[in-house]
């Protein structure tokens, strides 16, 4: 059997037999040998602890803040919304060398580098006195917390899990809306409340160096057949009764995933849903204040957002292990077509609750399909730099929506024009993706 295209020969095998990592001889650990559950659990929960550490580098965070940036340091809201785009474009252009990098070195290196960069750049924030140092602080905020700390925790998931990989991701999603998105928005404020914005960042910091640095060191582990192990806590093959492979996996290298149509499809599938999220996000207090709603309600609004998409995501997590990926990127394209014409034409509490519950479910959707798309699509060998490619097209997908609505506010007044114009892009693209099949290598005897 020869390969029709360049493709290692090696691409189908037996995961069961195979150590993506390319070690054949296990390692000895203590900690993972006396698990008394299987390790993947750990993982999970130290996992999911990292994402819910990236959010002082998340939209959801930094929109609590951007009153403060306008008012304190004299910029407008145009200024801010474009060093916030200049800022996580400039970042979106190390994810791919991030994630090689965690291929190469492992989670447990690259997870201590990351902690301490995120730490620093949340307490440089507190110092921040111009738009250009501002600008230096939405990059690094945004490389580390966004992008590195969300590419190596998502990944080590990933390699510990692939048959119940949408379940377990989708535990983890709960966590996450409720631990993360919906609960760092209201801590902020209380913190900018008592302590004011700057020491507010600081202690953001803190927490994130106290958390995570030991959590990502002592607990994080690159693959569960460097330790003997096997995904999902299977028996090793030969105590299986059939002797059979328990699934077989297809390992792309990134050159090959990027000349799939298939990767880009998916990718700006997705960058979309990020571009237009992040956009309404980091306006929400503005949003919220042209419909005569509180900065309290806009904060309180990412917890409606919060349990919506945890809600959506234990729901997801469970069907993207039954039917294709594809179907919910679509759905959660749909959403994003509603949340834009509604967000406009808040009037009152109620409709806002509507807004924020439409609002979760795009994102729960989006999140699940990134989460697990891209090992379920190419493997797990060369996940790392295949993400960290995907990462860099969602960033700047990112960085591209406040800068428009910011800009649309301070000329129009409103948001309305914008965001009608906008809600056509994902809505286009529901259809396309529904054509994003999962790729197989060609092969000819």
């Amino acid at each position: 059997m020869t390969q029709r295209t360049n493709t290692r020969s090696d691409a189908l095998r037996p995961v069961c037999t195979e150590n993506p990592s390319g070690i054949l001889t296990p390692k000895s650990s203590r900690l993972v040998r006396r698990s008394p559950i299987y390790y993947g659990w750990i993982i999970l929960i130290a996992a999911g602890i990292g994402m819910i550490m990236s959010s002082p580098g998340q939209t959801y965070s930094v929109s609590i803040f951007i009153e403060h940036f306008i008012d304190d340091l004299g910029l407008t809201r145009s200024t801010v919304s474009t060093l916030y785009t200049v800022g996580t474009l400039t970042a979106s252009f190390a994810l791919p060398f991030i994630g090689r990098q965690i291929d190469r070195r492992g989670p447990r290196v690259m997870v201590g580098f990351i902690t301490v960069g995120l730490a620093m750049a949340c307490v440089y924030m507190g110092f921040v006195r111009n738009a250009v140092m501002l600008g230096v602080g939405f990059v690094f905020i945004r490389m580390m917390g966004q992008g590195g700390m969300t590419i190596i925790s998502s990944n080590v998931i990933n390699h510990w899990w692939v048959r119940r990989r949408g379940a377990v991701l989708s535990l983890v999603g709960v966590a996450i809306g409720l631990l993360g998105s919906g609960s760092f928005p209201s801590l902020i404020q209380a913190l900018i409340t008592r302590f004011g914005w700057r020491t507010s960042y600081m202690l953001l910091g803190l927490l994130v160096a106290v958390v995570m640095l030991p959590v990502g060191l002592f607990f994080f582990r690159r693959a569960p057949e460097e330790y003997g192990l096997l995904p999902d806590g299977a028996k090793p093959v030969s105590a299986q009764d059939s002797g059979a492979p328990l699934f077989v996996e297809e390992n792309w290298t990134r050159s090959q995933a990027l000349h799939t149509w298939v990767f880009w499809i998916i990718g700006l599938g997705g960058a979309c849903v990020s571009m237009l999220g992040t956009g309404l996000q980091f306006h929400m207090v503005s949003i919220f204040d042209d419909a005569n709603l509180s900065a309290e309600a806009a904060a309180a609004a990412f917890m409606t957002i919060a349990i919506a998409g945890a809600g959506v995501r234990l729901i997801a997590g469970v069907l993207s292990d039954r039917v294709p990926i594809r179907f919910l990127l679509s759905v959660g394209l749909v959403g994003q077509t509603v949340t834009l014409l509604m967000a406009p034409r808040l009037s009152g509490t109620t409709s806002a609750l509507i807004y924020g519950i439409a609002m979760g479910v795009t994102s729960g959707l989006a999140m699940t399909v990134s989460a697990v798309v891209w090992a379920k699509y190419f493997g797990r060998r060369h996940l790392g730099a295949i993400t960290g490619v995907s990462a860099l097209i969602g960033a700047a997908g990112s960085a591209l929506g406040p800068m428009p609505m910011g800009i649309a506010r301070d000329l129009f007044g409103s948001y309305t024009m914008a965001l009608t114009v906008l809600a056509a892009l994902p809505l286009v693209l529901s259809v396309v993706v529904l054509f994003a099949r999962r790729p197989h290598k060609v092969q000819a005897a």
